[in-house]
This record gives structure tokens, sequence and C-alpha cells, in this order.
């Protein structure tokens, strides 16, 4: 039987030194070791997982992260309160790209909890100046490792960045939690869907789905007549109509639905919010002789 102390991290450090038959040659060869040990009980595969993530987190540049431009959710110098709000609201973002006026270049960035101070402290539209809550853009380019983009991060306490390619144009922003996600997987947040339930209610109009919801499943809660001969599941249908790997705030129509992808990575497509005019009623919420 185990004992405490070989769950310790000085434990499992002496368990995988007795494991290794020899020193390590290369990264590949760490892994394989690793992975070895990982089978053998000497780690569990969470743990793997995060070491792995930390190995190649180096070779990974911002550009495979970031959220590219046309999809971020932006806000104009000039936009009154009244304007700000339902942006800040409905995209559940914290943080915002503040836009030039006439231009679309980006002047600063924009936090939701300045903008509610400000209605806190009762100005309105007329008194109201962005200029007064903006923050300076922190810039990189998108060549940048993640590894050394994370060590920025801490050092100067940054949760977002503005990402330029080589010719100095806005390519896209990249945040915090984006590179956190290499090493320790999705972080879930308010919009994932719970783990008991593939499509969730979460608003009159609209709906959280997991991207692994059956295409019959969908088609019953949303009475749609999309094909599964395909494909299984939402995810690979939206892959289907998009063309690509889909990316974090890209959307598309099918049928009378918005489909608008809330959570995804470079290996597939995590939760969606459906925005649709139609009468949903989802399985949970019709009387038992439905």
């Amino acid at each position: 039987m185990s004992n405490e102390s070989d769950r310790s991290p000085t434990g499992l450090l002496r368990k995988l030194s007795l494991a290794f038959s020899g020193e390590p040659q290369d990264r590949a060869d760490l892994l394989t070791q690793l992975r070895d040990a990982q089978q053998r009980g000497i780690m569990d595969s969470e743990a793997l997982a995060m070491i792995e993530g930390v190995l190649t987190v180096a070779d990974i540049q911002v550009r495979d992260i970031m959220i590219p431009r046309a999809q971020m959710v932006c806000v104009r110098r000039d936009d009154p309160p009244e304007k700000l709000l339902p942006i800040v609201t409905e995209s559940g973002h914290s943080r915002f790209p503040v836009l030039d006026t006439d231009k679309d270049d980006v002047v600063g960035i924009l936090l939701a909890k300045d903008i509610l101070r400000a209605m806190a402290a009762g100005k309105d539209d007329e008194n109201f100046d962005i200029r007064e809550c903006m923050r300076t853009a922190v810039v990189v380019p998108e060549s940048k490792r993640v590894n050394i983009l994370l060590r920025e991060f801490r050092r100067n306490r940054n949760h977002m960045a503005m990402v330029v390619d080589e010719y100095g144009g806005v390519a896209g922003l990249v945040t915090i939690e984006d590179a956190i996600e290499q090493i320790v997987g999705e972080i879930d947040d308010e919009f994932d869907v719970e783990d008991e339930l593939s499509i969730r209610r979460d608003g009159p109009q609209q709906f959280l789905v997991r991207g692994d919801t059956p295409i019959s499943e969908f088609n019953d809660s949303f009475k749609t007549s999309l094909s599964d001969e395909e494909f299984d599941t939402v995810a690979g249908l939206v892959m289907q109509q998009l063309g690509h790997l889909p990316r974090r705030g890209e959307t598309l129509r099918i049928e009378d639905l918005e489909l608008r992808v809330l959570r995804a990575d470079r290996r597939r497509l995590d939760s969606l919010k459906v925005t649709t005019t139609r009468d949903v009623r989802l399985p949970a919420e019709r009387p038992a002789n439905d």
C-alpha cells in the first residue's frame, strides 16, 4: 500500500527517476518514458497531459491560438454606453479591443468592469468618454512563442494582447486563457454546456449546444431536418459547412438558425450558441405525454 510520501512531489519524482532506465536523449524520448510511466500507474493521465503541454507549448506560436481579426468582438471609440452595454452582455467577454472612430486601427482595450463603474458613477451618453476608461493595448507579433507570451503575461499582469502580422497590421487577439489552455486543456466557463446536458436553454430564443450532440437529437429539439448520413454530430456538420476547423466567434446559418461557435480549439468544436425565432421546447420541458 502506498503512503502519503509516495503521493508528494518528491515521491513522484523519485518514482519517475526509478522508472527511467536511462537518461532521455531528446524530448521525444522523454515523452515516451513519461507515457510509459503513466501506463504503469506512476502518474495519472491528467498529470501526463499537462507535462506534455508544458513540453510542447514552446513549439506553438501565437498565430496558432489567436482569435482572428474577423472574429474579434470590438467597440468603437465614439460608441455611447447604450451601444456598449448590449455588446458586453451579449458577448460575455470581459475585454474588448477599441477601434478608432473612422478607421479599423486598435487604439486601446476596454474592460467591461470599467464601463459598469462609469455607469454606476452616473455618467450618461452626454458626459461619457470611452477614453477615460480605455487602457493601453499590448501588442505582440504573431510569430511569438506561446511560452514566452505566458511569461510576459505573468510579468506584466496582462490578460489580452493584440496580435500583429509582419506588416504591422492587426491579425487578431490572444488572451491569457488561450495560452493556459494549451497546457491544462479547456477551461470551463459560463458558456460551457453542462456535462449531463447536450442542449441547454440560455434565454427565450437562445440555447447552448455541445459540439458532440447527435444530429438526430438536434433535429428533435429544434424541429430541423438536418442529414446525419455523412456526420453523426453537430460539430461535424458545422465543420462541413465552414470548410475548416471552426474558430471561436465564427457564425453560420443553417435553415433559419444562427449558430455561433463559443468554444473550439485546434482539435475539436466544443460548444455553440444557437439563436432561433422558433418556439422550441426541449425534451426536458415537454409534458410527459408529449
